[in-house]
């Protein structure tokens, strides 16, 4: 798949302590990759849409992402985390851009320490939400989703605001198509590889 934008490159990407994890941090990678592509698609005038009075704006789901995913890595991952004061643009009226200026950077100072765990700190029991305890692996693949949730909500906004193209995610979307995208929408494409 070839995207237009790629906010951490390939090169960027820190080789994990043990190989068996490196899948962790080249996936968050690529997942805070489409979450950036998805992000800059938001025109500016549109941050502030919502699709109904008791969803979200665009705005509030970046704000979100930001703060929620701070809160996720320091509470329950155990990550070394910025300050609150510093996770949100500064503006009154931030951009687009300024959001994932703020997003990259909080994705790019969480790899060395995701690259440099090992086994034993992927499997260690951790709190959670209401009383739980969980392997720390579990709760950071708890977390990327938790993102994927939010960034097709932003797919979904733009889409109900009009505003096309729509970007693809992790294959065409209705405005984004390329040669070598093979959906599945048929028996036979399902019947493929056995």
């Amino acid at each position: 798949m070839h995207y237009d934008f790629t906010a951490i490159p390939d090169s960027e990407i820190p080789p994990a302590a043990e190989l068996l994890f490196q899948h962790v941090v080249t996936t968050y990678v690529s997942e805070a990759n489409k979450t950036a592509s998805m992000w800059r698609a938001v025109p500016d005038g549109l941050l502030d849409f919502r699709p109904h009075p008791k969803t979200n704006t665009i705005r509030m789901i970046l704000a979100h992402q930001l703060l929620s995913e701070r809160r996720f890595f320091a509470q329950f991952v155990g990550t070394e985390e910025p300050d609150v004061e510093e996770l949100l643009p500064a503006d009154e009226n931030p951009t687009a851009q300024a959001y994932i200026d703020k997003y990259v950077w909080l994705v790019k100072r969480r790899l060395p320490q995701l690259a440099a765990a090992t086994s034993s700190w992927w499997l260690e029991s951790r709190p959670f939400f209401g009383g739980l305890a969980r392997e720390r692996t579990w709760i950071f693949w708890r977390r990327v989703l938790h993102t994927c949730h939010h960034r097709t909500q932003v797919q979904a906004w733009l889409r109900m605001a009009g505003h096309e193209p729509v970007p693809a995610i992790y294959g065409p979307s209705g405005d984004v198509k390329w040669d070598e995208a093979d959906p599945t929408y048929s028996l036979e494409a399902a019947r493929r590889g056995g």
